[in-house]
């Protein structure tokens, strides 16, 4: 990794002699290098950089950037100051100090809710979303498996984004040979809250149980504070879901969230709630009375406890199918305009595959 006390460093010709300082900003371009898979530029980084609570400037960046060359850590792919991260880079990034890393997952969250500037009133603004990518022959299936589930009123809406190679979602490049889903993520409440002078606390991510088509009680849970993936990420991997059971008996183990808001707060964010409902955001599964326990979890005496559905839940259910997904949930905002409801989408594929297929024969 970089260090100040290197000659050449050109960090310790502009004074920044902190290693640790060096370091985590190093991590954070390596990490928003990774997201894409086309060349960035130091404009662009340093935006990133700010929007996950960083301040730096442009040249602050290109110097970084041209130190972290000589490391093999990055490489200049254009003339327009472009970088990619190299294998030697993802390397790094993937062993990064475990410090570094806790409260990566609540930083994100705090983040995206900020950056969230949805009015459902107007029905226009930034909303938060999860991206996975999945590959081309895949996607037919996994369409109609997700289907499944934003039919159900176990995602947080019914809204999506598709994207194929090389285009983006979001900040977010869509892989060579792979296709890109965006779904709102279950941030959209918080941000939507926030904006309301409403603070909602994220506590925990969680499996959920379903039990006749209600919440029972949280059987897992992962404190998002100390906890660098999102804990939505690591329960999908780890195959602990049955999403398709849940949409098809109402028995079954989602992913879901646990929020807390301040009592007081109570009547206000349940007009807040009532008119994301009114236009399609089912993500709130259950809210509590203040101080008492909401699905077996424990609420502070001043506190009202929410359940909030995973907006990965369409995603799990693709996975539980046996389809290979790649999840970056918690990743970046897009407009409300950009988003379109499953079911015009749906339509809409079946008609072009038709087309395609009539032009084959």
């Amino acid at each position: 990794m970089l260090s100040a006390n290197d000659c050449r460093s050109p960090m310790r010709m502009n004074g920044i002699l902190n290693p640790e300082e060096i370091e985590k900003k190093t991590l954070l371009i390596l990490k928003v290098l990774s997201e894409s898979s086309e060349p960035v530029g130091s404009r662009i980084i340093a935006r990133r950089m700010r929007d996950l609570g960083v301040a730096v400037s442009e040249r602050s960046v290109r110097y970084y950037l041209k130190f972290m060359d000589l490391q093999g850590l990055t490489k200049l792919v254009d003339r327009h100051d472009g970088r990619m991260i190299t294998d030697h880079g993802m390397t790094e990034l993937s062993h990064a100090r475990v410090k570094d890393k806790v409260g990566l997952s609540i930083s994100r969250i705090e983040s995206l809710a900020y950056r969230t500037t949805f009015d459902p009133a107007k029905r226009a603004g930034l909303i938060p979303i999860n991206v996975s990518f999945m590959r081309v022959s895949d996607f037919p299936k996994a369409l109609k498996l997700m289907g499944e589930v934003f039919s159900s009123g176990l995602a947080v809406s019914s809204l999506l984004a598709v994207a194929g190679e090389g285009e983006r979602l979001g900040e977010v490049s869509v892989p060579p040979g792979m296709m890109g889903v965006a779904t709102v993520c279950s941030i959209v409440v918080n941000g939507v809250l926030l904006k309301q002078g409403i603070p909602m606390d994220s506590k925990f991510g969680g499996i959920l149980q379903m039990r006749r088509g209600v919440p029972l009680r949280f059987t897992e849970l992962i404190h998002y504070s100390g906890s660098s993936l999102d804990p939505s990420e690591v329960f999908i991997r780890g195959n602990m879901t049955t999403v398709g059971e849940a949409v098809s008996k109402g028995e079954g183990t989602v992913l879901a969230n646990f929020r807390e808001i301040p009592a007081v707060c109570r009547l206000a964010a349940d007009e807040v709630i009532s008119r994301l409902r009114e236009i399609g955001f089912d993500g709130v599964l259950k809210i509590g009375k203040p101080g008492e326990s909401v699905c077996e979890v424990p609420v502070d005496l001043n506190k009202v406890g929410v359940v909030l559905a995973g907006g990965l839940n369409p995603v799990a259910r693709v996975r539980e199918a046996g389809i290979e997904v790649e999840n970056r949930a918690m990743s970046t905002v897009m407009e409300y305009g950009e988003l379109r409801p499953f079911e015009d989408f749906r339509q809409e594929y079946k008609k072009t595959k038709s087309k395609e297929v009539v032009q084959c024969q």
